[in-house]
């Protein structure tokens, strides 16, 4: 509880935060550890496929993201300005995101598998005025990138020559790791606000566009109840996570929550298959390993692997969507291992969880961590009592949260009402103060644990110049399997077959948001005001399939 009891204590009237003043990620995560005297143990190992494998310790990225902030420096860059990150999981990527932190700046972690369209929009909707890419993904961005007004400089790594990769209009293009190289490797952290804006991430929007939520340093400290009640760190834990450091489940609980605790992270890029993550953690005696359903599912039925292989783990966790009961106990069985999962979002990060004080309830989410006062109101804005629904809000005062939407006022004052952020998600309790989660009274499309906006998949199949109207679907394959699918109706006299649709979306939208499978229909069903009725038409694909 040692972190914890600095930034959150238990009073008479519960939990209440302890916030400084002044706060920087990059400093609490890195810096502070190379000052208390643990800069040689390793922050990183890097398992990369194709060029080996790589060890970084808190010492040597201290020094890295210290030049890093040099650069900038050198640069000219105004505090508070936005610096993209499109980067695979890499040692380039910390040193570029907490580099960002400590300079004053505000990091954009960004996909690789979104378009050049997509990343050309973040760009100019974030504003930024850098972005760091690897050489190989250059080639690919730079036509689009050359529309962004703001963009100045890109930073590129990776093997290779930047004279050898095409221009973009007047960016200035730069050799990451040679510029990094030249720089002083001492930098003292920028005094920071604890409320000062430090990275700004994308969300699937209900415009048909991706929203900006931007958080500030006091972030961290808002995660820390899921350090102590979630992870369950131990003194040499070595963390394995499936994902990519962009998406806001992995860039806290991969990133920032083990560094900041001092711990050895595990970093993996390349193809990888069922077997990839029990061989990771085996190779590098891992203890806790993160993920989200799909990967368990895989391990499990794709592999023969079980608890003899990897006798170092001691801790599974998960999120993104919903272990099934069955998925539990089959790694329970062949793992002698529970799969604790949390909830959490965008605007706030993981607040509930499961936790090893209390039995896990197959199907309920767990507990709300101490700090995160959840409240679930009814229609009538009063909390609801057991076994009723209603919506999780979150008070406004909690420093999980995020600041604002990005240059949305009004999306972020419709969010931000009476005191707490609503979240849009439904749960009720049980009598034993177990969450249930319901879910989103949305149309979002949870497909293998990425949130996918069907209005952001409609908007992009509508520009094909056969379709007349589109609508985006989670169509339900087999259990615990859902799909993005489209109903089409096209243009009068126009042909597109599947196939072409759906080459169209591929190239057009990341792989997880193109539709996998194509319903052409002549009309949806509707309500008298002509509003898509969605649930029926869902209802009406299953009709049709069985």
């Amino acid at each position: 509880m040692s972190h914890l009891a600095n930034y959150l204590e238990q009073t008479d009237s519960g939990w209440e935060w302890q916030l400084p003043e002044q706060f920087n990620i990059g400093e609490a995560c890195v810096d502070r550890h190379v000052k208390e005297g643990n800069g040689e143990k390793p922050a990183f190992i890097l398992e990369d496929a194709n060029r080996g494998t790589f060890t970084m310790s808190y010492q040597q990225l201290s020094e890295r993201t210290s030049a890093f902030a040099n650069l900038l420096n050198n640069l000219r860059f105004n505090l508070g300005e936005r610096v993209l990150i499109r980067l695979p999981n890499s040692l380039e990527y910390p040193t570029a995101f907490f580099g960002s932190l400590k300079y004053g700046a505000v990091a954009v972690p960004t996909s690789t598998l979104l378009s050049a369209e997509e990343v050309a929009y973040l760009a100019n909707d974030s504003g930024a005025t850098a972005i760091v890419t690897d050489k190989k993904m250059w080639p690919q961005l730079a036509e689009a990138l050359a529309q962004c007004k703001q963009l100045k400089m890109v930073l590129l790594t990776g093997e290779g020559s930047i004279h050898d990769l095409p221009k973009s209009g007047d960016l200035q293009i730069l050799d990451f790791d040679t510029e990094v190289g030249c720089q002083k490797v001492e930098f003292e952290s920028r005094q920071t606000r604890s409320i000062d804006p430090a990275y700004l991430v994308y969300t699937s929007g209900t415009t048909g566009y991706p929203k900006g939520v931007l958080h500030a340093h006091r972030a961290l400290i808002g995660r820390l109840p899921a350090s102590e009640y979630w992870f369950d760190f131990k003194e040499d834990d070595r963390i394995l996570h499936s994902g990519k450091f962009n998406w806001t489940y992995v860039l806290g609980s991969a990133l920032m929550d083990p560094l900041f605790h001092g711990k050895t992270v595990v970093v993996y890029e390349g193809p990888n298959d069922a077997t990839t993550w029990p061989k990771l953690i085996a190779k590098h005696q891992c203890t806790i390993f993160i993920g989200v359903p799909t990967i368990y599912r895989q391990i499990i039925q794709k592999t023969e692997y079980s608890a003899a292989e990897v006798p170092s783990l001691r801790h599974c966790m998960s999120a993104g969507e919903h272990l099934s009961d069955e998925m539990l106990l089959a790694w329970r069985e062949r793992f002698n291992q529970d799969v604790y999962e949390a909830i959490g979002m965008s605007e706030l990060s993981y607040y509930i969880s499961q936790h090893k004080e209390k039995d896990i309830r197959p199907g309920a989410a767990g507990f709300p961590q101490p700090g995160h006062n959840v409240t679930l109101l009814g229609e009538d804005n009063q909390p609801v009592t057991a076994k009723e629904e209603g919506m999780i809000c979150i008070p406004l005062d909690d420093p999980g949260l995020f600041l604002e939407y990005w240059r949305l006022p009004e999306e972020t004052a419709k969010a931000k009402v009476d005191g707490y952020f609503r979240t849009g998600d439904y749960a009720r309790y049980d009598d034993d103060g177990y969450i249930w989660f319901v879910g989103r009274k949305d149309d979002i499309i949870n497909t293998f644990g990425y949130r996918v906006s069907p209005h952001e998949v409609e908007r992009v199949m509508k520009t094909h110049p056969a379709v007349a109207d589109c609508v985006a679907l989670g169509e339900e394959i087999g259990k615990d399997k859902v799909l993005v699918s489209i109903c089409v109706i096209l243009q009068p006299d126009a042909n597109a077959s599947e196939d072409e649709l759906l080459s169209f979306g591929a190239s057009h939208l990341a792989k997880y948001k193109a539709p996998k499978k194509v319903h052409f229909m002549e009309d949806y069903p509707r309500t008298k005001n002509g509003k898509v009725l969605r649930k029926q038409l869902i209802a009406s694909l299953k009709v049709g399939t069985e």
